[in-house]
């Protein structure tokens, strides 16, 4: 009888723990995340997301991967009558557009703690999202075919890549961010107004272009020595520098550049609510920023992150170099958009064949 009831005991007690976990199993909140896809969620996932979990037991993360912010977009726009992510990283330039249209809730101190500590460039009027990275356009060389490593943009036009540059042409966001650099080059005062003198300066290097479609990307062709000089992102040319063994050669320009602001945003009724929040502010928070500048290179938005950053990361970010980023409205590029990537197809493009 004692050996039966013991084993009772043991046998309660091993459903008690087994109905004890299902119940925090049940409790644990889930919150859906959509980015970019490839090295970005890679990348992101180790230096933000699991730390997260790992900090919150309680709350599990799934990242779901776009390619574009476009698509993320037209996702939350399906889901606008009942809503699956909770949270969503895109380009400032959409999340205006999703702003516009309800798909995301405002972003105060209620939401996160750190808004007071981010980089004026964090904040844009209008948009209901918050800046958690900072990327700028680096110009990219084959070290092999490129030396000395160049130091200005005007590398591009020189005669000696003839037929060797790689770059993405419009609509692509780096084609436009190019045409607004070339503008102010060329003396252009307001790129809101005209780039007729970056149109103009890009027709002039039309004819070194190899390609305006780089296939995978504009990184790959340049590191193999399929082309000699481009264009790129700086957080993702960093990584693919590192993984082509020195092949691969990342220059910001002494003329400056421009910043492309990846914002953080919360979904209007999205099912996570609380936890939803909790990880934004995480996300925004200086460990956080830090974390994800070390791992992936990409300027933090909140000015308490970089005394964290090591000197040798933060040497390959533009945090160090921010008075060197031209100013730029994304919001009214967006609206010049089209009429730029006319201007391009008929005066620039051409010239190239």
């Amino acid at each position: 009888m004692a050996a039966r009831s013991l084993r009772h005991l043991i046998g309660d007690a091993t459903r008690a723990a087994l109905l004890s976990l299902c119940a925090t199993a049940a409790l644990a909140d889930t919150v859906v995340l959509t980015g970019y896809a490839g090295i970005f969620q890679e990348n992101y996932t180790k230096a933000v997301v699991e730390p997260f979990m790992k900090a919150n037991p309680d709350i599990e993360v799934e990242f779901h991967a776009s390619p574009n912010s476009a698509q993320m977009l037209g996702t939350l726009r399906a889901q606008a009558g009942a809503p699956q992510i909770d949270i969503v990283i895109m380009d400032v330039s959409v999340a205006k557009a999703a702003t516009a249209e309800g798909l995301l809730a405002p972003i105060d101190e209620t939401v996160t703690r750190h808004l007071g500590d981010l980089y004026p460039q964090a904040r844009v009027e209008g948009v209901n999202a918050v800046g958690v990275t900072f990327d700028n356009l680096v110009l990219l060389h084959n070290t092999d075919k490129v030396r000395p490593a160049p130091t200005s943009w005007n590398a591009l036009w020189d005669a000696r890549y003839a037929r060797q540059v790689s770059i993405p042409a419009v609509p692509d966001i780096q084609g436009i961010a190019l045409t607004i650099i070339a503008d102010k080059m060329a003396g252009g005062t307001s790129h809101v107004q005209t780039v007729d003198a970056g149109i103009a300066r890009l027709a002039k290097l039309a004819p070194n272009v190899q390609t305006w479609d780089p296939r995978p990307d504009v990184y790959q062709p340049i590191a193999s020595g399929t082309a000699a000089i481009g264009i790129g992102w700086n957080a993702r040319a960093q990584v693919y520098a590192d993984l082509s063994a020195g092949k691969l050669g990342v220059v910001l320009p002494q003329e400056g550049s421009v910043f492309q602001i990846n914002v953080l945003g919360l979904v209007n009724r999205g099912p996570a609510g609380k936890s939803a929040r909790k990880f934004i502010d995480y996300a925004l928070s200086a460990p956080a920023q830090a974390a994800f500048a070390e791992q992936m290179f990409y300027a933090p938005t909140n000015t308490r992150a970089v005394p964290l950053i090591s000197k040798a990361a933060l040497q390959r970010t533009a945090a160090g170099a921010m008075d060197r980023m031209m100013a730029i409205d994304w919001l009214e590029v967006a609206r010049i958009r089209a009429a730029i990537t006319e201007q391009w197809r008929r005066r620039v493009i051409p010239l190239s064949r």
